[in-house]
């Protein structure tokens, strides 16, 4: 607990002209916190470097131990106001939330100094509640885990060993290579990217890992139990234990079920295969019909509308057991909203919701093999959507000026047969018209399912189970936030490259082996100084439990995202404090609120809700409305919005969340008891376009409203007071509008809030 702080009030960028600092100074050296402010000074430029050299000589001369600088946005300077490890700050944000968003209103103008005020006092008393964390420093293994033995796998053990790093390379099956050994050649992976294929180069590779020391090869095994936390995991491998790190995850794809090319003609015409199998061809030295003759034409279909339409219920049952939630029944025999479908699991079938541009480059790659390995044939291609994107438009460029290949957008709507030959009709072309097209061979696309789909994996030892969580959200890929961090799964310390990520080509997968390998090691070396990996990277605060008061509910093991926490035969939780994000949604679960941070609790933030100086009556000053904004995109989006001249309502009072996961009720019942008006919460997105950095948080909150909706409801306060919005970073636009609506909202509608006065 800081219990000697010095307070500091910066002048610049328009602070000192709006704000009286020196009066601000005195007010926090001589108000209700007097007895834990040593020193309370202001600096015309607290950033500068006179303005740092005052606060060292201060905390050097006063032995102080907790800084509160009141200037600008924690997310600015945060390299400037740094004073040793030992010295605790607290950022309070004069410029963002104060001056640069002020909005004046004339029934009660002034406004601007009693909300640096609230935010002075609010720091103060959030540092005072804060203490420096003890991070927990294991003695890490540094054995780096590779599950998969083909391209991706085998360049990720590449990586790791490069820097140092001793890898275990598991492969299921006998040989190692997995996909790449089955093709003939690559779409282009470097310059001039405009040549039709190159060498996988697979073997040359192979033999590279088999000799690199640092890499012991396991094949004809899988994993059975991967048990522990990053940097001291357990791995069992074909009965016998090893001590491991980290984990990177490269097991592949598998082929979706052929039954549901169905459509397209494959199983009922002779010479329909799918792109699997003529890759397969192509391997073995050349192109073959059913009958042993090399083709004269072969048609692409880079299509997949007509996978499911018109095709009875049925006719699908006779392929699947459709899910309850198939669009379609008995009756209706125009299926809209149905793609492709492939095997979750041994009996059901799933949407394959997606596509990506390996079907279109693989199309473009196997038109080049029938210009190569049968010079006198013609390749046509059939795409309703050409995908290739960056660099390789040059590759499809290359396929428009071949002259035995012909490209064609259009909307497959029939592929029947044509005496010998296969007819392929196609609506929606670039003339206009439909068109049949007439080929000795037809080649539709595989679908590419991760092998996370159906399969565990890595068996974890965990108390949510063997498999990755949620998979449904991801499509079965393993990756858990495409965008922001890629690589990351749910488990920590096991990181996903290759096509088991997302669909990718060679050379994206050859990144992606760099990206997971250094993500891997990145995390062994984080958890061996007992730090946060992402994505609070660096954080070495995690969760503390009074377990004296804990009643074995279970919330916040079932609720915690990422599995950090197991729990003993009485349901008590057990900590794994290298498996935490630090995110707390475990301290927001919590009903008997026995789960705090050093640095991030649920005192430190309700007593900052009560600092907040809330008028007895609306007339007196107005309303109070918190804000609880997401650190990682709401309170950006403020930050955005102040930059760029908005304001909003002086009524409001920000306090940064860690995530709303982490949001405890208490903090709702502190406001409402605090005679506060309302309460907004702003986070992340959620649902099926989630952008929650925690993946589940903003999700859970939710839920959670529902509790806090039903609790004031008994007390007789509205819960319309209390509203979540989901808010992206790219919001800051819209962010001043939702606040300015939601006090108009409160103010107009429901009026001040009943336990307001006592």
């Amino acid at each position: 607990m800081a219990e000697k702080l010095g307070v500091y009030i910066c002048g610049g960028c328009e602070i000192g002209d709006n704000l009286e600092i020196d009066a601000l100074a005195e007010f926090a050296a001589n108000g209700k916190h007097s007895s834990i402010v040593t020193v309370a000074k202001s600096n015309a430029v607290l950033c500068s470097p006179e303005g740092k050299a005052m606060i060292e000589a201060d905390i050097k001369e006063n032995e102080l131990d907790g800084v509160v600088c009141c200037a600008c946005t924690p997310r600015a300077k945060w390299d400037v106001f740094k004073f040793g490890d030992a010295i605790q700050v607290e950022r309070v944000s004069l410029r963002e939330q104060c001056v640069w968003s002020y909005q004046e209103d004339p029934k009660f103008p002034g406004q601007m100094e009693i909300i640096a005020k609230d935010y002075i006092n609010m720091g103060i008393t959030k540092l005072f509640n804060s203490r420096i964390p003890e991070p927990e420093l294991p003695d890490a293994f540094k054995t780096v885990l590779v599950v998969g033995g083909g391209f991706t796998g085998l360049k990720a053990a590449q990586n790791a060993t490069a820097l140092g790093y001793e890898v275990i390379l598991v492969e299921k099956e006998d040989t190692l290579g997995g996909k790449a050994s089955g093709m003939y050649k690559s779409f282009p992976l470097g310059a001039p990217f405009s040549e039709r294929e190159q060498e996988v180069g697979i073997d040359a590779l192979i033999k590279e890992v088999e000799g690199n020391a640092k890499v012991k090869i396991i094949t004809g095994a899988t994993v059975e139990s991967l048990a522990g936390a990053p940097a001291q995991y357990k791995v069992t491998i074909g009965g016998t234990e090893y001590e491991i790190g980290s984990v990177v995850l490269a097991t592949g794809w598998v082929p979706g079920k052929t039954k549901f090319l169905a459509p397209l003609g494959y199983g009922s015409i002779k010479n329909v295969v799918t792109t699997a199998e003529f890759e397969k061809m192509a391997k073995n030295g050349g192109i073959q019909m059913a009958d042993g003759r090399a083709p004269a034409s072969v048609a692409f279909i880079v299509d997949t509308t007509l996978l499911m339409k018109g095709v009875t219920y049925g006719e699908c049952g006779e392929a699947c057991e459709a899910p309850e939630d198939m669009p379609c029944d008995d009756t209706k025999e125009d299926v809209e909203e149905c793609e492709t479908y492939v095997y979750e699991d041994k009996e059901s079938a799933k949407h394959l919701a997606y596509s990506s541009e390996l079907t279109s480059l693989v199309a473009l790659k196997q038109a080049n093999y029938v210009r190569e390995l049968t010079p006198d044939a013609m390749a046509y291609v059939v795409y309703d959507h050409m995908m290739v994107p960056g660099i390789n438009e040059k590759y499809y460029q290359a396929a428009q000026d071949d002259a035995g290949v012909m490209l064609t957008k259009g909307t497959v709507t029939a592929v029947k047969e044509a005496g010998s030959k296969i007819a392929i009709t196609a609506k929606d072309t670039l003339l206009g018209a439909e068109i049949e097209l007439v080929a000795d061979m037809v080649v539709v696309p595989t679908a590419l399912v991760p092998t996370t789909a159906a399969d565990p994996i890595m068996n974890f030892v965990y108390r949510q189970g063997p498999a990755f969580p949620d998979l449904e959200l991801f499509d079965g890929f393993a990756d858990s936030n495409y965008i922001c961090f890629p690589y990351e799964t749910r488990r920590t310390g096991v990181y996903a490259a290759g096509c088991v990520r997302q669909p990718m080509g060679l050379g994206l997968a050859e990144e992606d082996a760099a990206g997971a390998a250094l993500k891997a090691i990145q995390c062994i070396e984080s958890a061996n100084r007992g730090m946060a990996v992402h994505p609070r990277s660096g954080d070495i605060s995690f969760p503390e439990f009074n377990f004296t008061r804990c009643t074995q509910c279970k919330r916040c093991t079932e609720e915690c995202p990422f599995g950090a926490l197991d729990d003993d035969e009485k349901g008590t939780p057990m900590p794994n404090p290298s498996r935490c994000r630090r995110c707390g949604t475990c301290m927001g679960a919590c009903p008997e609120r026995v789960i705090s941070f050093a640095n991030y609790g649920i005192n430190q933030i309700g007593s900052a809700i009560k600092e907040v100086k809330v008028p007895d009556t609306l007339d007196e000053g107005g309303p109070r409305i918190i804000v609880l904004a997401c650190e990682n995109d709401a309170y950006p989006a403020l930050d955005m919005a102040a930059m760029r001249g908005k304001s909003w309502s002086p009524y409001v009072r920000f306090l940064p969340v860690r995530c709303l996961g982490s949001v405890n009720a208490i903090w709702v019942a502190d406001a409402m008891s605090k005679g506060v008006d309302g309460l907004m919460m702003l986070g992340c997105k959620y649902g099926d376009d989630y952008q929650c950095h925690f993946v589940k948080g903003s999700e859970l909150c939710n839920r959670r409203k529902e509790n806090i909706a039903e609790s004031l409801g008994r007390l007789g306060v509205e819960p319309e007071r209390v509203e979540q919005y989901e808010v992206s970073i790219d919001m800051y636009d819209q962010v001043p509008d939702m606040i300015d609506e939601f006090v108009e909202n409160i103010t107009t509608n429901f009026g001040p809030n009943p336990f307001k006065g006592y």
